[in-house]
């Protein structure tokens, strides 16, 4: 799976949401997901990150190792 992809994923979970994907060990399976999205108000940060993970649960078993993320309501 590209990083495009998991940007896509993201995206099509969340609508209207902006997403960048960054892979700082350029291994491909080490990611970074900044992630702004309005429906983050009034969630915690478990809350939305749990929505993003929901995104991407089939990836998260196989392909991408390991996902951190930063969340931000706008």
């Amino acid at each position: 799976m590209t990083l495009d992809q998991i940007k896509e994923k993201i995206e099509m979970g969340l609508p209207g949401s902006q997403v960048e994907i960054l892979d700082p060990f350029r291994d491909g399976v080490h990611i970074k997901a900044i992630v702004k999205y309005t429906g983050f108000q009034k969630k915690s940060i478990l809350e939305q990150h749990r929505m993003v993970y929901d995104t991407l649960k089939e990836e998260l078993k196989e392909e991408i190792h390991a996902l951190g993320l930063e969340t931000l309501a706008i």
